[in-house]
C-alpha cells in the first residue's frame, strides 16, 4: 500500500505526534531529552517552522507546529527523527528502528481548537498520571506558556498572544484554562484526528483546507463539549487517547 501523502499548508498549525515502535521508550535519560530538543531547535530554524507547544513523553512526542511552506514540517520531522535514531543507536549500542513509523499530523482550525490542542499536549503528563500538575513536568512547554520561563524553542501563536497584550495577564489567562480538564469528547476528537491524519475544525475550515489542497479530506466531528472537571477528579482515559 502506498504511503499516505502528507498535506500541510503554510501558516496553518498542525498537531504532530510520533510514537516509539510498539509503544516502547524513545527516551532513556535526561541527555536524550536534551539532545532531541537540540535537534528540534536546529530543525525549526533550518526548515522554517514555529513551535507553539510540545511534550516529550517517555515513548512519544507531541508538537504543535506552524510551517512556512507545505514541506517544512515533513522535512523537520525527517531530520529530527533520523538523526535522533542514529544518536540512540550509537549511545545505547542498539540497532534497528526506534519510531513506530512516520509522524502523524492533524491540521488545526486555530480559531476554534488551537488552545484545546495546547491543553491536550501540555496535559499529557497529567492524563498519563506522571504528575499532578503540568508545571511539574520538565519536558513540556507549559512552564513557558503559563509561567514565562525562557525557552528559545517556543514561539507564541497569535491566538495565544491574543489572550492579552500584557504578558503577565496573558499567562494568568492561560493558566486559567488548566483549572479544568479538557472535556473527554474533545480529547477523543483530537486523538482520532491525529490517528487518521484528519482535519480538526469546523466545516468552513475543512472546506477552506480542501479548496487549498484541491482534494477531499476526512474529518472527525467534535461534539458539544461536556462540562469540564477539576483536576482533583479522577481521569477515566489513558494517555493513548
Amino acid at each position: 500500500m502506498p504511503r499516505k501523502t502528507r498535506m500541510y499548508l503554510p501558516g496553518i498549525p498542525v498537531h504532530v505526534v510520533q510514537r516509539g515502535h510498539n509503544r516502547d521508550a524513545c527516551f532513556f535519560a535526561d541527555e536524550d531529552y536534551h539532545y532531541y530538543q537540540f535537534l528540534l531547535g536546529e530543525g525549526l530554524k533550518r526548515y522554517g517552522v514555529e513551535l507553539h507547544a510540545y511534550c516529550l513523553m517517555t515513548n512519544h512526542v507531541h508538537l504543535l507546529l506552524t510551517p512556512e511552506t507545505s514541506v517544512s514540517i515533513s522535512r523537520l520531522m525527517q531530520h529530527v527523527s533520523s538523526v535522533y535514531v542514529r544518536y540512540v543507536n550509537r549511545t545505547y549500542r542498539r540497532s534497528g528502528t526506534l519510531w513506530e513509523g512516520r509522524h502523524r499530523g492533524s491540521l488545526i482550525d486555530a480559531e476554534n481548537y488551537l488552545l484545546s490542542c495546547y491543553r491536550y499536549i501540555e496535559l499529557n503528563p497529567v492524563t498519563a498520571d506522571r504528575v499532578t500538575h503540568p508545571e511539574e513536568y520538565r519536558w513540556s512547554s507549559f512552564r513557558v506558556n503559563a509561567l514565562g520561563e525562557h525557552n528559545p524553542l517556543v514561539s507564541p501563536h497569535p491566538i495565544y498572544s491574543g489572550l492579552s497584550d500584557d504578558p503577565v495577564v496573558r499567562r494568568k489567562a492561560y493558566r486559567e484554562l488548566f483549572r479544568f480538564s479538557l472535556p473527554l469528547e474533545e480529547r477523543r476528537a483530537i486523538a482520532e484526528c491525529l490517528s487518521a491524519g484528519q482535519v480538526l475544525g469546523k466545516n468552513r475550515f475543512k472546506e477552506q483546507v480542501e479548496s487549498a489542497l484541491g482534494r477531499k479530506l476526512g474529518q472527525v466531528r467534535v461534539g458539544r463539549p461536556r462540562k469540564e472537571r477539576c483536576h482533583d477528579q479522577p481521569e477515566t482515559e489513558s494517555e493513548s487517547l
